[in-house]
């Protein structure tokens, strides 16, 4: 007998990879999938991600725990298609901004919802780039749990945990304040690298010169530019924050290479390597 039923809307990196995690947990438990793209939903299914497919959203609420690991403005539209719920089922929604989810929520359905952000990912999407161990010793942001029901937190913090993820706890505009400088702002960069690049240099010069550093620089501008869209759309103040402050680093940098003031420049780079005496 199947001891738990698990939807997952949206068969991508995350979902598809989710679905590989809650796979190792028990094999009584039984995975239904929903993707608006009929070709990964099948090959989710081809992959084993998921045990079986439908096509509707009110065939998945059903389930115990639904996840919805959909891009942003997507997470709003499905919550408003649902119109009835079990009080036990917990709906999580996987998406990197949380403010305005959470604040959009229908009221009927709010205490089944728990909005959280797994701090992990990689810049590949499409269920073929599902991997096992995503989640693994990664960090999930919990935002403004006291407005889900006490039985949903629970089930979302037992959950994450038994996939190995380390809990933090946060309020939503707090998340989003935080993750336009560590997340959202970085991606910007990475976009801006890319475009800035493929303008000046031929193909050839970028094949041959690009490095290492280059590389891992501009690595993460193959993102989605739907999934990305929608984040900065939600988070247009903090990130337009996040890039100005990162604009006035670069223009004191610009200024002391200008003036050649080298000794400024040198104490500015040291002042930047302290950055990973605190990631080590």
């Amino acid at each position: 007998m199947k001891e738990k039923t698990i939807g997952i809307v949206g068969l991508g990196l995350m979902g598809g990879s989710l679905g590989i995690a809650i796979k190792q947990l028990s094999p009584n438990i039984l995975i239904k999938g929903l993707d608006h793209n009929a070709s990964h939903a099948q090959k989710a299914l081809e992959l084993g991600l998921v045990d079986t497919l439908v096509e509707e959203i009110d065939q998945i609420t059903t389930c115990d725990i639904i996840f919805l690991t959909i891009p942003v403005d997507a997470v709003i539209a499905v919550s408003k298609q649902i119109k009835q719920l079990d009080e036990k089922c917990t709906i999580i929604d996987l998406g990197s901004t949380k403010e305005k989810i959470s604040h959009s929520i229908p009221g009927h359905l709010r205490q089944n919802f728990v909005t959280a952000h797994p701090m992990t990912g990689t810049e590949k999407f499409g269920p073929t780039a599902a991997i096992a161990g995503l989640y693994t010793n990664k960090v999930v942001v919990l935002c403004d749990m006291h407005l889900s029901g006490e039985y949903q937190q629970e089930v979302a913090k037992n959950l994450f945990t038994q996939i190995g993820m380390k809990l933090v706890f946060m309020d939503s505009a707090e998340h989003d304040r935080h993750a336009a400088f560590i997340s959202h702002m970085p991606h910007a960069l990475s976009f801006s690298l890319a475009n800035s690049v493929m303008k000046q240099e031929d193909r050839q010069s970028i094949i041959a010169l690009a490095g290492g550093g280059f590389r891992d620089m501009s690595r993460i501008a193959k993102s989605s530019p739907v999934m990305w869209e929608d984040i900065f759309k939600q988070n247009k103040t903090n990130l337009l924050l996040a890039i100005q402050s990162f604009t006035n680093e670069l223009d004191k940098c610009r200024s002391m290479v200008e003036n050649e003031e080298w000794h400024a420049l040198n104490q500015w780079m040291q002042e930047a390597n302290r950055l990973h005496d605190i990631l080590a």
